[in-house]
């Protein structure tokens, strides 16, 4: 989970408006439950190593470039650090007990690069294997089914050393390697694999604005002592594209007959609504999908960028070859939506001339949080997060029409509240029920409406480190007090229990 969709921060007043609340997690849910989606229909919470594991320094792990990222003062609220956070490395099982109580059916985790090979190839740290090893061990003894993604944000720091990371096509060989050796120590037990997590991200927060590490970008887009945010963000996305796909050829050519499992890719997808009817305005809005989620999921399913894009970025767009377009089209069992928010878009007027070219601004696109004075959704914590159910709605709808109704896993959802809440109003939130019901809702009606999509994961299972904003931001259904890292379930916890309790026939 990060900062996801808008990339400028976003500074005017927002008026909050006020929404009915349930008072408690029995209110009833007559239409939702286990039983109002297809049988078979998955169930989990997501998390990721680097914000809930700790042991950053301990046990072999090699540093990767959130742990330098984060030392840059000021970088992180309150300088927080990821070195402990809630401490999963060593708590996986009452964790993993707490999600067996609340009837959930899976747990999607990362896997740290940078624990498996400190620096990134070569040797490997047995003792983080062997930690993955329990952990994986523990889900299916409780009866919980693992989901691996290999990546979430958090590249060897060694390899950004040695290569300049994303940015040198070597990585897709070292990527390569690293799924491979996850495939061969864990894929007798982990059967739905991932590659990346929210590769859009990583380009556009990474190389755009610096926003993220490794915090590269032009100087008229952020505070950057290096990057260039013309060209550098594409050159990612292509390698990122790349070593997902090599990743997918090793796990069918290898490993997938004898394992029986399944790979894909995680992406994130805000959904983007034309402020009005007009041509112009739906134009920037379709623009939008098109930079954002398009950028990824239109080579793996056509093998080409989309055509606005190779349009507006024109030669600062990599090209595949041929080989690579065959080996990058069709690379996905699935996909994974991460869906959280939706803002409108509008077509701004004419930019002033010599503005420095950058991915964000060859979108051509405004962000408007409220249409007619009514805000788009009543907002949590983050400056981003508007609940807007009906977009999950039509991001799914999307994919379905434009992408040929591939398998969708809606990979992550959920809401925030401030770090600084009480555990007795952190606890009673009835909010994220709110949120959680409303968008479950409308995913029940997107899979009525003929989407495949098949699981569905709430974010997060835990408070945790939430990236820039450390500990000022709790997404989990279980409340962590971060001095004595005592779990507290949250109601929305009790809520979920009760949603995906299995009636006896």
């Amino acid at each position: 989970m990060g900062l996801r969709g808008v990339i400028p921060m976003v500074t005017s007043v927002l008026i909050l408006i006020s929404f009915r609340h349930r008072s408690d997690a029995d209110a009833a849910t007559p239409s939702l439950g286990r039983n109002s989606f297809p049988e078979g229909f998955v169930f989990g919470t997501a998390t990721s190593a680097y914000q809930v594991e700790g042991m950053a320094h301990g046990d072999g792990r090699g540093p990767s470039i959130w742990d330098d990222f984060v030392k840059i003062p000021g970088i992180v609220a309150n300088n927080a650090t990821a070195d402990v956070t809630v401490d999963q490395y060593h708590r996986y099982k009452e964790d993993v007990d707490i999600l067996a109580s609340l009837n959930f059916d899976a747990y999607r985790f990362s896997i740290s690069w940078s624990r498996i090979f400190p620096e990134g190839t070569g040797r490997v740290n047995w003792k983080g294997v062997a930690y993955y090893n329990r952990l994986i061990n523990y889900l299916l003894k409780r009866g919980i089914t693992p989901y691996a993604n290999l990546y979430h944000y958090d590249l060897p720091l060694a390899l950004e050393k040695k290569y300049l990371g994303l940015l040198n096509r070597r990585v897709v060989e070292d990527f390569a390697n690293y799924a491979d050796f996850c495939f061969k120590m864990f894929g007798d037990r982990v059967k739905n694999w991932m590659t990346f997590n929210e590769p859009r991200v990583i380009a556009a927060l990474g190389y755009d604005n610096g926003f993220f590490a490794p915090g590269r970008c032009s100087k008229e887009y952020g505070n950057c002592t290096a990057g260039n945010s013309a060209t550098e963000p594409y050159i990612v996305a292509h390698n990122l594209i790349l070593s997902h796909a090599a990743a997918v050829q090793i796990y069918r050519q290898k490993h997938q007959e004898k394992q029986k499992g399944r790979i894909g890719i995680l992406l994130d997808f805000v959904w983007y609504e034309p402020l009005t009817r007009g041509k112009a305005d739906n134009y920037a809005a379709q623009r939008s999908r098109d930079f954002h989620v398009g950028w990824f999921i239109h080579p793996i399913v056509y093998g080409e960028y989309p055509r606005t894009m190779q349009e507006i970025v024109g030669d600062r767009l990599p090209k595949f070859t041929e080989d690579e377009r065959m080996m990058v089209k069709g690379s996905m069992d699935f996909v994974g939506i991460n869906q959280y928010t939706t803002y409108y878009m509008y077509n701004p007027p004419l930019q002033r001339q010599q503005q420095a070219l950058g991915y964000q601004q060859d979108w051509n696109a405004g962000f408007a949080f409220a249409k007619n004075g009514v805000p788009i959704g009543q907002r949590a914590n983050s400056y981003w997060l508007y609940e807007v159910p009906w977009g999950l709605y039509k991001a799914i709808t999307y994919i379905k029409e434009r992408y040929g109704n591939p398998t969708v896993i809606l990979s992550e959802n959920g809401m925030d509240d401030p770090g600084n809440i009480t555990l007795a109003k952190g606890l009673h939130d009835t909010d994220r029920i709110n949120y959680y019901r409303n968008y479950l809702t409308k995913l029940k009606k997107a899979v009525d409406d003929g989407a495949n999509v098949v699981g569905y994961f709430a974010w997060s299972l835990l408070d945790n480190f939430e990236w820039r904003l450390g500990y000022t931001s709790r997404f989990g259904i279980v409340y962590v007090d971060y001095k004595t890292l005592k779990r507290y379930p949250k109601i929305s916890a009790y809520w979920f229990k009760k949603l995906l309790h299995r009636h006896k026939h």
